[in-house]
């Protein structure tokens, strides 16, 4: 064999081609093949050798020719055999290459085919020798003709056949990448490439998950070829199918206690990860690939999966992306969450859609995936939890005010997509540390600049970092000192909240307490009000957080924030003395703030109580500060009146007058501290009977402080008001100073007599002189507080709230419980009880505190903060303003009384009517707890869900008994305002209800029920009643039927736009009458808004799946005789409403509000059937089908119901004549009033009729295009409108033509007449 190879290698060599043919025609098939192998596996000479054989086989010849032949069929699967060196296979295939377009056509179509086999039956395992594929291809399709079964083919065609059936037949996996690879070098029409990208595809689920990240990296440089969106999709949903099932494995696996996964998460983490970079490097070579990426998510958020959302997110990383990215995840954000509320509000759509698929959800599983290594989404998480809270974090009221206090609860889809931006950064904070410094940074640099807007969402995001990883933080305490350098120029309520969220740290950072302290200590004298302020609220905060050895522990002082993490040992000994010194230094501080303006002095007396309550060992100091400052307005004289000073509470710059010490806070604060402390001794001195110096000199300060207060009680009930110049004659317009003065020190005054009520019932200890004595307080109380009203009342503006009252909430809910249900002491209690004042009094301050709390979610006074007590003050003012309102009966003899007991009703009502809106918004998991502090039930020790709904449903029952009662007393004595209230609690109690529950089917029907029957003509009533029942009605069921029968009953009370037309008179609604109609109008059509919106989001809906699976694949064709639900149920909505309007559009309603918004509404029906017919004409173009009968129905409907209706409505709304049941002189005097009206608002109702026309127009054009496309004439319903021609009335015109006859004046009639007709064309522009 050697000899052999020699002699072709010396032959070729040599010049003589002939001696080389010779020879080589003498050796066998056989031979030669022996040789090539041999020399091949020795890989020695063997391309010299190939290249000798291919001279010596001239291709022209057919011996030459098959030799050739023969060499390749041999070198192909001798290469695949992996028997060779790397190197000498490449040479061998090289040199193939190089002679491939010397091989005639019939040996290139058999050596295609041998590729093909080999491929079919999986020996193309290394693939190497698939390189030689594309160059034989190429030259197969270069041929003329060749010969294929009987007939002949074109080279091309030819390819085609090939690459069919290769991609028909089975691929080893072995080989796909191999595959992948080589197709990157055949030409191919799109045709070819979309059916191998499909296959490709296909064969993903047979790969082993590690082979994934090299076949789409293969994938995607294939298409550079085309089809990029195919191939992006593909991959996208590969992998989302791997989440899918990973997931339900992982659901599954733990009741199965599998213990082999089939998709290891990890692994399968990894992979998506590698995907991702390869996808991301593809998109930044190729921009053609990025605008498809980014294409196919702009239609519908529906194909977002967590892999494509981790896949955007690391594009958004290449700067000319970032944008759009973040455009398009926060439109599909806030447009899920809309979505979500739209569906959650109706029942209808509910039924007709399946579960919603939530984006933030999928947001939230990337960052949860990003833990394994996904470095390049994580920035872009932190960019989109950034770009979400600054988009949808609260806004600035207006005058760049803040709305004070956050709703606990987020509800609007904003409001969540803030929540959402808050959750991303908290987890990423928690999971990758490279991030972290990042987050803290641009959190804390928010807090900073932000200075304009509200930010509380940054403050709650911080405080939940600050509990998560303390120990992480106090690494980048830097960062955080740098803050406090800024504290004294930041808003107070942005101040609070920084301190409060670092307060755990303080506990653990000797220098970050340190730091703060000089920080507010600057601020202490810093020339701004709000510095000021700023350190008060540091230095309280501290002195209520750092405990002094001794002091009592009391379960409210536990930690508002307890770390696991922190495990430092703030109480030994040493602490709490370094503390006590650290308290007092800051005590020392503090009082110098007893010199400052009034805010600031406020913020201690309000802050002093729970310095207190958490550290008593300040006892002392606190108390000798309050006393020494207490001295400073009291009068020593005991003969002297009043015994308070005035005058140094009130200090003048120029012609102004300000508040200097706010006397009665100070007062109530030492009140509340005494009566705290004489407590605590009580409860001390009980246990132990030990006393130092500190204790007696305490004691002595205390006694005192007991004397004054009961001097100060006694000569403020002798005082009478002229002692503080304030009798009747006083001044007390806000115009002048001196009447600023005197408001003052009313308020002062009032201030003082409040609190004196307070520190008196409780030393009363229910004995009847004290409550005498604290009753003669009260009507000085109260005859002050009447004067102020009366003068404040004469202005014009009712400005003048009454001011904050002093009385703690503790105090408001004790009162209130034994004045109304508090059966022993009865003697001593009647003395208050006999005064209907002072019991009124007592529930306008409960109902004040309550709707402080609903507004701010804090009250004044101690304990305001403590979320547990003022909850817990909820509870107890339910209980006792529902005793009050129930038992007490309406009927008291005294018609002077009987008033007065409908006021405090009322003001009971109310107050039931903020607490539940208050609980709702800020304590939403603890409903039921409110509504099962009445012992109705036994005792359950937690309420469950059924129980709740009991309790709920029983509450429910009690409103409804009650507004029934006001119902069935007649007309006379019907209390609107307080049924409205009624109307009002019931809505926000049936919130709570489940809207599969029996109990709220039971309320719809008795709202139904009380509309069928009250004919009240009541319009607030109306419309609160009836918004209950749409409210309610929308989760039962859809309320077109409702809005059907409602526009009915409008119809026949309001009359016929044709005034000669009688309207069969009929009531489905009792409540619908003449007097409420036009409310009822008002409220039905915006319910039709709300259905609009539905049918709007469901035809959108619809065009974005039809637009998709178009895209996708034209099979999507529906059967004839089944007709889509979604399109069944949009055209019988639209069907029943049509109907509806066509009932209101009939309706004499009067000019103005109802008679526009109908307009408008009839407008938007019009657009919204445009766009449904525009559905269906994309519908006809892609799938031929004919349209649904239902939807002709619908046309024809429009065509004969409506349009007519809606221009002879146009023609009433423009006359401005309407008739009723109104009488003549009645009528004539609204006509003018009408006329007056009609001038001002032709501007918006010439706007609401053009663009109803054009509406109208534009529906008829499009149903032409439909009428071509669909080849079924939707025209022939349609009457032409004769809206914009000249309108003649006949009767006007023989009228003026008699009136011509008889007198001859023609000129002027000319002249009249060419007046009038400007004035015509004029109104229809």
């Amino acid at each position: 064999m050697r000899a052999e190879m020699d002699k072709i290698v010396t032959l070729s060599d040599g010049d003589s081609t002939a001696e080389l043919q010779k020879y080589l025609s003498s050796l066998t098939n056989d031979q030669l093949v022996t040789v090539i192998t041999n020399s091949a596996l020795k890989g020695k000479k063997v391309g010299t050798m190939i290249k000798g054989i291919f001279k010596g086989s001239p291709p022209n010849s057919t011996e030459g020719s098959d030799r050739r032949l023969l060499v390749y069929q041999h070198c192909i699967p001798l290469c695949e055999s992996g028997d060779l060196q790397t190197e000498v296979a490449a040479d061998i295939i090289g040199l193939l290459m190089l002679e491939t377009h010397a091989l005639s056509g019939p040996s290139l179509a058999q050596l295609a085919s041998l590729f093909v086999e080999a491929i079919k039956v999986g020996k193309m395992g290394s693939g190497k020798s698939l390189e030689l594929f594309p160059t034989v291809l190429t030259a197969l399709s270069a041929c003329e003709a060749l010969s294929y079964g009987k007939g002949e083919l074109s080279g091309e065609e030819y390819k085609k056949q090939l690459i069919n059936s290769l991609c028909s037949s089975r691929w080893d996996p072995q080989c796909v990448i191999h595959l992948t690879t080589m197709f990157r070098d055949v030409p191919l029409s799109s045709e070819e490439l979309r059916f191998l990208v499909e296959k490709v595809l296909r064969m993903f689920t047979k790969l082993d998950l590690q082979e994934i990240p090299p076949l789409v990296y293969q994938l995607l440089l294939l298409s550079a070829k085309g089809c990029k969106k195919q191939v992006l999709d593909g991959i996208i949903s590969y992998f989302k199918e791997q989440d899918i099932r990973q997931e339900e494995e992982q659901k599954h696996g733990e009741s199965l206690d599998l213990e082999v996964q089939s998709i290891p998460q990890d692994q399968l983490r990894h992979v998506e990860g590698t995907a991702i970079l390869h996808i991301v490097f593809a998109i930044r070579l190729d921009h053609e690939l990025g605008r498809e990426f980014l294409k196919s998510f702009k239609t519908s958020y529906g194909d977002l999966c967590p892999f494509s959302v981790a896949l955007l997110l690391s594009v958004a990383r290449i700067q000319r992306y970032e944008e759009q990215v973040f455009d398009l995840l926060k439109g599909a954000i806030i447009k899920s969450f809309k979505d979500e509320q739209l569906q959650q509000g109706s029942k209808f759509l509910q039924d007709l859609l399946p579960g919603h698929n939530s984006v933030a959800q999928m947001i939230l599983d990337t960052v949860k995936n990003s833990v394994f290594g996904w470095d390049h989404v994580t920035q872009g998480l932190v960019q989109l939890g950034f770009f979400l809270m600054d988009s949808f974090g609260p806004k600035p009221g207006p005058f760049g005010k803040t709305t004070e206090g956050s709703a606990t609860i987020a509800r609007t889809p904003a409001q969540q997509a803030c929540k959402l931006g808050g959750q991303v950064l908290l987890q990423g904070f928690k999971m990758h540390e490279p991030i972290r410094g990042e987050i803290l940074e641009q959190v804390l640099n928010r807090l900073v600049t932000k200075t304009a807007s509200p930010v509380n969402h940054y403050l709650d995001l911080f405080s939940d970092i600050v509990v998560s990883a303390p120990m992480i933080l106090l690494e980048s305490s830097p960062k955080v000192t740098e803050t406090f350098d800024h504290l004294s120029y930041l808003p107070l309520a942005t101040v609070q909240g920084l301190l409060k969220a670092v307060q755990p740290l303080l506990k653990v950072s000797m220098c970050l307490k340190d730091s703060l302290i000089l920080v507010l200590r600057k601020a202490m004298f810093s020339s701004q009000l709000d510095g000021r302020k700023s350190a008060v609220t540091g230095f309280l905060l501290l002195l209520k957080n750092f405990k002094v050895l001794g002091s009592l522990a009391s379960s409210q002082c536990s930690q508002a924030v307890s770390s696991s993490q922190i495990q430092v040992d703030v109480h030994s000994r040493y602490n709490s003395a370094a503390n006590e010194a650290f308290c007092l230094e800051i005590l020392s501080s503090l009082r110098r703030c007893l010199g400052q303006q009034a805010d600031v002095r406020l913020m201690l007396y309000e802050g002093f109580y729970d310095v207190l309550r958490r550290n008593s060992q300040l006892a002392s100091s606190v108390m000798q500060t309050l006393f020494s400052q207490l001295k400073r307005y009291y009068e020593p004289e005991q003969d002297l009146l009043p015994p308070v000073k005035l005058e140094p509470c009130i200090t003048a710059l120029g012609d102004q007058v300000y508040l200097q010490e706010p006397l009665g806070h100070l007062v109530s604060c030492t009140v509340h501290c005494l009566l705290w402390l004489q407590n605590m001794r009580r409860t001390a001195h009980s246990n132990a009977d030990d006393s130092d110096d500190d204790d007696e000199e305490e004691e002595g300060c205390r006694s005192e402080l007991q004397t004054i207060l009961e001097s100060v009680t006694r000569r403020m009930i002798k005082s009478e008001l002229e002692d503080f110049e304030l009798d009747k004659s006083a001044e007390f317009s806000m115009g002048f100073s001196v009447g600023v003065k005197n408001n003052i020190y009313a308020v002062l005054v009032m201030g003082v007599y409040e609190v004196l009520m307070e520190y008196n019932f409780i030393k009363a200890n229910y004995s009847k002189s004290h409550f005498e004595d604290l009753m003669e307080l009260f009507n000085r109380y109260h005859k002050l507080s009447e004067i102020l009203k009366e003068k404040l009342g004469k202005g014009r503006a009712p400005s003048h709230k009454t001011p904050r009252s002093l009385l703690s909430s503790g105090f408001v809910s004790t009162l209130l419980t034994v004045l109304f249900s508090s059966q022993s002491r009865e003697e001593a209690l009647s003395v208050l009880r006999s005064s209907g004042e002072f019991v009124r009094y007592a529930v306008s301050v409960a109902v004040q505190k309550i709707q402080q709390l609903e507004e701010t979610g804090h009250t004044d006074g101690p304990d305001g903060q403590n979320t547990d007590k003022t909850f817990r003050f909820l509870c107890d003012m339910t209980s006792v303003l529902m005793w009050r309102y129930t038992n007490i009966p309406s009927v008291v003899e005294d018609a002077g009384k009987k008033e007065k007991r409908s006021s405090l009703s009322h003001l009971c009502l109310e107050g039931l009517l903020r607490i539940f809106t208050t609980c709702q918004q800020r304590y939403p998991d603890r409903m039921a707890q409110l509504l099962s502090t009445m012992d109705i039930l036994e005792d359950d020790a937690e309420p469950d869900d059924d129980n709740a709904t009991e309790m709920n449903f029983f509450y429910i029952r009690q409103f409804q008994r009650a507004l029934f009662t006001q119902l069935s007393g007649g007309e006379d004595e019907f209390n609107s305002k307080e049924a409205q209230l009624l109307v009002s609690i019931l809505s926000v109690l049936s919130r709570q209800l489940k809207p599969s529950s029996q109990q709220f089917v039971q309320m719809i029907t008795w709202i139904v029920k009380i509309c069928k029957e009250t004919s009240f003509e009541d319009s607030a009533f109306c419309k609160g009643l009836l918004s209950l029942l749409f409210n309610l009605h929308v989760l039962y069921k859809s309320p077109v039927s409702l809005l059907l029968e409602l526009c009915q009953d409008i119809h026949s009370q309001l009359g016929d736009i044709d005034q000669d037309v009688e309207v069969e008179k009929q009531s489905n609604f009792a409540i619908v009458n003449m007097k409420t109609a036009t409310t009822a109008a008002l409220l039905v059509l915006s319910q039709v808004d709300r259905v609009l919106d539905e049918v709007d989001w469901l035809i959108a809906r619809k065009k974005s799946h039809t637009a998709s699976d178009k895209s996708d694949s034209g099979e999507a064709t529906q059967t004839a005789g089944q007709q889509d639900p979604v399109e069944k149920a949009v055209t019988l909505q639209l069907g029943t409403l049509l109907t509806a309007l066509n009932e209101l559009v009939q309706t004499a309603l009067l000019p103005g509000t109802s008679t526009i918004t109908l307009l408008r509404e009839l407008t938007r029906t019009y657009s919204i059937l445009t766009t449904l017919v525009k559905y269906y004409i994309q519908v006809c173009a892609s799938q031929h089908g004919a349209l649904p009968a239902r939807f002709e129905k619908l046309v024809k409907l429009s065509g004969s119901h409506l349009t007519p209706q809606c221009y002879s409505f146009i023609t009433y709304a423009q006359s401005g004549e309407f008739s009723g049941g109104v009488a003549d002189d009645k009528k004539k005097k609204k006509r003018s009033e009408v006329n007056t009206a009609a001038s001002a608002k032709l501007l918006r109702e010439t706007k609401a009729i053009p663009n109803l026309i054009f509406s109208i127009e534009q529906y008829e054009k499009y149903l032409i295009t439909l009428s071509k496309k669909s080849k079924v004439n939707l025209m022939q319903y349609m009457k032409l409108s004769t809206s914009r021609d000249f309108r003649i009335n006949a009767a006007t015109l023989d009228a003026a033509l008699q009136e011509q006859g008889d007198s001859q004046e023609t000129t002027e009639s000319q002249d009249v007449e060419e007046t009038q007709e400007p004035k015509q064309k004029k109104r229809k522009q």
